[in-house]
C-alpha cells in the first residue's frame, strides 16, 4: 500500500496510476515515466513492443539511469522485474525512494535517514507527548504526524484536542488532513500501525519523507531566516559597540577639554600656602583623577581594535567614528593634555621656591629697615640742633669730635642702606605682591638718608667755622670714642648677623653656615679683650679727673656710646650666640632628615624604575615569542598582568615617599636618576602595553575562531612572521613581507605576474601605504585567503526565499519569518521598494543587504 501510494503520488502528475507494483512495472514504461517525474530529467525513448526483449530493454534503461545517479543496485536485474518478482520490484522502488526522496535530505551535516530523523525531532520538540527517536514505534500513537502538520500549518490541526490513548483517531486525522490539504496520498493504514508491535520502518520513513518535501519551502525559509538573523545580530552588536565607543570617546574628550585649561593656567598665587594647595590639587589629579582616564583611553583603543576586528571578520566596512572622535583625535587631545601637564609640577615647585625666597627677602628687608629706622630715630633733630652757638671751646671741640664720630657712624650705615635698596630691587624683579609698600618704605629710607647727608654736611661746616676758636680736647675721651664707635658697630653687625635669617636646601649648605658661625665664635676672645681695653680707657679718664680734681661735665662729649651700652650690647651678643647655635643645629637636623628622605626615595625608585623597564622589555619579548597555544599565551599574559597589578603597592609607597619629599620642599636628589614623573609615565606605559598585548592575542583568538584557523596554522603564521621580523619591531617591511609570503607558498617572485600579485596583497594589508605590515593585518589577510564569510549576495538570496521569490518583501512577511527585535530592526532601516512590481508597503531588501556590507551608516 505505502510504495504504491508513493508511486501514484508522483505518477498522477503525468496523468496515470498503478494498481499493482510488480505487475504494472513489468514492461518498464511506467517505471521510466516515474523516474522522469521525480528527477525532472528525460530518459532515453522507451520501446513500445510487446516482446520480452522490449520490456527488458526498457527496464535496463531505467536501471542504468538509477545507477547514473550514484545508486548501487545489488542483485536487482531487469529479468526479475519483467518476470514480476515482487521482492525485487519492491527493493528497486525502495532504492528509488532512498535516492530521490530521502538521500538529498540534509540537516546540520547529517544526511538521508539521520537527517530526516533530526528534522522530525526539531519540528516536534515543542509538543507534549511526542518523542521521535526512530521510524517505527515513535509514530504509533499518531501524535508525531499531527505535530508535523500543526508545526507548519497550525490552522489544519486542533492539536490540544488529540488524546494519546486514541491512536487510530490520531493517525486517521493526520492521514486525511495530509491527503486533503497537503496533497500527500494516504500511504499507511491506521489499524495496521496500531496493531503491529513494530511498524514497518521503510513505510513510515517513505511517508514521512513526503511531509519533508511538502514543507521544503518552509525549510528553505527557515534556513534563510536563520542566515538573516545571524547577519542582523552581527550588525546590531557592532552598532552597540559603535555607540559605546562614541559615548566613551565623547566623555574622555570632554574631560580632556576641561582639564587642559586648568593645567595651562600658570598664574602664580601670592602666598606659599595658596601655591602649596595648587600642588596638592595636582597631586590629587595625578594620583586620583588621571589614572582612571588612562585606563579609559586604553580600554577605548582596545574596544576600537576589537570592533574593527569584528567588522573585518564579518565582512563589514571599517567603523569610522563621527568627526572629532577618531582614535587619532583622542591621541592628539591626550598629547595636548600631557604637553599642558608637562612642566606644571616643576612650575609649581619653582613658584613655591620663588615665594619662599620672596618671603625670606621681605622679612630680611623689614628687619634691616627696622634696624636702620631705629638708628636714624632722632638723628635729624640732633643734626639740626644749634647747641654749638652757646657752647664753650671745649664743648665745641667735643661737638666736632662727636660729629666726626657720627660721620664715621653714618658712613658705616651706608652699606645697610645699600643692602635695603638692593633687597627692595630684588623683590621688585621677583614680582613680590606687596612691592608697593616695600618701595614706599625704601624710598622713605633713601630720602631720609639723603636728608641726613645734607644735614651732616651743614653741621660740619658750622662746627668747623668755630673750630679755630676751640683748643682743648680730652684725648682719652677722644681715643675712647674712636675705639668705641667701630667696636659698637662691630657688635651691632654681629647682633644683626646672629639674628640674620637663613634658608638652605642641603647638608653642605648648613654645615657651611655652622663652620662660619664657629669661625665667628673664635673671634669672641679678641673682641672681649678689645672691650676690656675700651672700658679701661674710660676708667683711666675718670681716674685722671679724680686725681686732678677735674669735674667732668656729664658723659663723654665725643660719643654717645657709653660703657653701659657696650656692656649691654656685649651681653646681648653673648645671649645671641647660643641661640644661633640652636637654630643652626635644628636646621642641620632638618637637612639630615631631608637627606634621609632623599635616600629613602632613591632606594625605592632605583628598584621600581628598573623593574618597570625590565617588565616592558619582557612584554616585548613575549609579544613576539610563541609558547603554546594562543589560549596559553593569553593565560600567561593575564597572569603577567596580575603580577604587574600586584606590584602597585610598591608604586604607592614611592608616591608616599615622594609626597614627604615635596612637603619637606626638597627640590633635588643626587642619589637617583628616577623622578616620580618618570616612574609614573613608565607605569602608565607598562599598564597600557600589557593591556594592548592581551587585546592583540584576544583578537588573534577571535580571528582564528571566526575564520576556522587551526592552532597549527596560527603557529605557522606567527613563526613565519617572527622569522622575518628581524628587529622584533612587530611589523614587516615590503621585502620582508614578500619573503614571508614566499615561505608560505605564495607566487610573488620578481616577475610581472608575481609583482602584480604582490602589489594586490600589499594594497590589502597596507591600505594606507605606510610601508609596514603589522601582524594583525597579516593574520586578517591569511584568514581571508583561507576561509569564507557571508556576502551581500548570500543575504539577498536569503531574503528572496522569505519573500517568495519577489523583488521586495513586506513588513508582515518579516514579522512572520524573523524574531520580533530583528524584524523591527529591518523594517526601520529598509527603504521603500520603487520597482514597477511594487505594492503598498513593499520594502527594498536588496539595497538593505548591500548596505550591510558597504559604506553605510546602518
Amino acid at each position: 500500500m505505502t510504495f504504491t501510494a508513493w508511486c501514484n503520488s508522483h505518477l498522477r502528475k503525468a496523468g496515470t496510476q498503478i494498481e499493482n507494483i510488480d505487475e504494472d512495472f513489468r514492461d518498464g514504461l511506467k517505471l521510466m515515466l516515474l523516474l522522469e517525474v521525480i528527477s525532472g530529467e528525460r530518459l532515453p525513448k522507451p520501446e513500445r513492443g510487446k516482446m520480452r526483449v522490449h520490456k527488458i530493454n526498457n527496464v535496463n534503461k531505467a536501471l542504468d539511469f538509477i545507477a547514473s545517479k550514484g545508486v548501487k543496485l545489488v542483485s536487482i536485474g531487469a529479468e526479475e522485474i519483467v518476470d514480476g518478482n515482487a521482492k525485487m520490484t519492491l527493493g528497486m522502488i525502495w532504492t528509488i525512494i532512498l535516492r530521490f526522496a530521502i538521500q538529498d535530505i540534509s540537516v546540520e551535516e547529517t544526511s538521508a535517514k539521520e537527517g530526516l530523523l533530526l528534522w522530525c525531532q526539531r519540528k516536534t520538540a515543542p509538543y507534549k507527548n511526542v518523542n521521535v527517536q526512530n521510524f517505527h514505534i515513535s509514530w504509533k500513537d499518531g501524535l508525531a504526524f499531527n505535530a508535523l502538520i500543526h508545526r507548519h500549518r497550525p490552522e489544519l490541526i486542533e492539536y490540544d484536542k488529540l488524546r494519546k490513548d486514541d491512536p487510530v483517531t490520531n493517525l486517521n486525522n493526520a492521514f486525511e488532513v495530509a491527503e486533503k490539504y497537503l496533497d500527500i496520498p494516504k500511504m499507511l493504514d491506521a489499524e495496521d500501525i496500531v496493531n503491529t508491535a513494530r511498524p514497518d520502518e521503510k513505510a513510515i520513513m517513505t511517508y514521512v519523507s513526503s511531509f519533508y518535501h511538502a514543507f521544503s519551502g518552509a525549510q528553505k525559509a527557515e534556513t534563510a531566516a536563520n542566515r538573516i538573523c545571524k547577519v542582523l545580530a552581527v550588525n546590531q552588536e557592532n552598532e552597540h559597540l559603535m555607540e559605546d565607543y562614541e559615548r566613551l570617546a565623547s566623555d574622555l574628550l570632554e574631560w580632556i577639554r576641561r582639564t587642559i585649561p586648568w593645567l595651562e593656567d600658570r598664574v602664580p598665587q601670592k602666598t606659599i600656602q595658596e601655591m602649596q594647595q595648587k600642588l596638592e590639587d595636582f597631586r590629587d589629579y595625578r594620583r586620583v583623577h588621571k589614572p582612571p582616564k588612562v585606563q579609559e583611553k586604553c580600554q577605548l583603543e582596545i574596544n576600537f581594535n576589537t570592533l574593527q576586528t569584528k567588522l573585518r571578520l564579518s565582512n563589514r566596512p571599517a567603523f569610522m567614528p563621527s568627526e572629532g572622535r577618531m582614535v587619532s583625535d583622542i591621541n592628539n587631545g591626550w598629547q595636548h593634555l600631557e604637553q599642558a601637564e608637562k612642566g606644571y609640577e616643576e612650575w609649581l615647585l619653582n613658584e613655591i621656591r620663588r615665594l619662599e625666597r620672596l618671603d625670606h627677602l621681605a622679612e630680611k628687608f623689614r628687619q634691616k629697615a627696622s634696624i636702620h629706622e631705629a638708628w636714624t630715630d632722632g638723628k635729624e633733630a640732633m643734626l639740626k640742633h644749634r647747641d654749638y652757638e652757646t657752647a664753650t671751646l671745649s664743648d665745641i671741640k667735643a661737638l666736632i669730635r662727636k660729629h666726626e664720630a657720627f660721620e664715621s657712624d653714618l658712613a658705616a650705615h651706608q652699606d645697610r642702606v645699600e643692602q635695603i635698596a638692593a633687597i627692595a630691587q630684588e623683590l621688585n624683579e621677583l614680582d613680590y605682591y606687596d612691592s608697593h609698600n616695600v618701595n614706599t618704605r625704601c624710598q622713605k629710607i633713601c630720602d631720609q638718608w639723603d636728608a641726613l647727608g645734607s644735614l651732616t654736611h651743614s653741621r660740619r661746616e658750622a662746627l668747623e667755622k668755630t673750630e679755630k676758636q676751640l683748643e682743648t680736647i680730652d684725648q682719652l675721651h677722644l681715643e675712647y670714642a674712636k675705639r668705641a664707635a667701630p667696636f659698637n658697630n662691630w657688635m651691632e653687625s654681629a647682633m644683626e648677623d646672629l639674628q640674620d635669617m637663613f634658608i638652605v636646601h642641603t647638608i653642605e649648605e648648613i654645615e657651611g653656615l655652622i663652620s662660619a658661625h664657629d669661625q665667628f665664635k673664635s673671634t669672641l676672645p679678641d673682641a672681649d679683650r678689645e672691650r676690656e681695653a675700651i672700658l679701661a680707657i674710660h676708667k683711666e679718664a675718670q681716674r685722671i679727673a679724680e686725681s686732678n680734681h677735674i669735674k667732668l661735665s656729664g658723659s663723654n662729649p665725643y660719643t654717645t656710646v657709653t660703657p653701659q651700652i657696650i656692656n649691654s650690647k656685649w651681653e646681648k651678643v653673648q645671649q645671641l650666640v647660643p641661640k644661633r647655635d640652636r637654630a643652626l643645629l635644628e636646621e642641620q637636623s632638618k637637612q639630615q632628615s631631608n637627606e634621609h628622605l632623599r635616600r629613602q626615595f632613591s632606594s625605592q625608585a632605583n628598584v621600581v624604575g628598573p623593574w618597570i623597564q625590565t617588565k616592558m622589555e619582557e612584554i616585548g619579548r613575549i609579544s613576539i615569542e610563541m609558547n603554546g597555544t594562543l589560549e596559553d599565551q593569553l593565560s600567561h599574559l593575564k597572569q603577567y598582568e596580575r603580577s604587574i597589578v600586584d606590584y602597585k603597592p610598591n608604586l604607592d609607597l614611592l608616591e608616599q615617599q615622594h609626597q614627604l619629599i615635596q612637603e619637606a620642599l626638597i627640590f633635588d636628589n643626587k642619589h637617583t636618576n628616577y623622578t616620580m614623573e618618570h616612574v609614573r609615565v613608565g607605569w602608565e606605559q607598562l599598564l597600557t602595553t600589557i593591556a594592548r598585548t592581551i587585546n592583540e592575542v584576544e583578537n588573534q583568538i577571535l580571528t582564528r575562531d571566526a575564520k576556522g584557523i587551526s592552532q597549527e596554522q596560527m603557529q605557522e603564521f606567527r613563526a613565519s612572521f617572527n622569522h622575518f621580523d628581524k628587529d622584533h619591531g612587530g611589523a614587516l617591511g615590503p621585502e620582508e613581507f614578500k619573503a614571508c609570503l614566499i615561505s608560505l607558498g605564495y607566487d610573488v617572485e620578481n616577475d610581472r605576474q608575481g609583482d602584480a600579485e604582490f602589489n594586490r596583497i600589499m594594497s590589502v594589508v597596507d591600505p594606507n601605504h605606510s610601508g609596514l605590515v603589522t601582524f594583525q593585518a597579516f593574520i586578517d589577510f591569511m584568514s581571508r585567503e583561507t576561509t569564507d564569510t557571508d556576502t551581500a549576495d548570500q543575504v539577498i538570496a536569503s531574503f528572496k526565499v522569505l519573500a517568495g521569490d519577489k523583488n521586495f518583501i513586506t513588513a508582515e512577511e518579516l514579522r512572520r519569518e524573523l524574531p520580533p527585535d530583528q524584524a523591527e530592526y529591518c523594517i526601520a532601516r529598509m527603504a521603500p521598494y520603487q520597482g514597477p512590481d511594487a505594492v503598498p508597503g513593499a520594502l527594498d531588501y536588496k539595497s538593505f543587504s548591500t548596505a550591510l556590507y558597504g559604506e553605510s551608516d546602518l
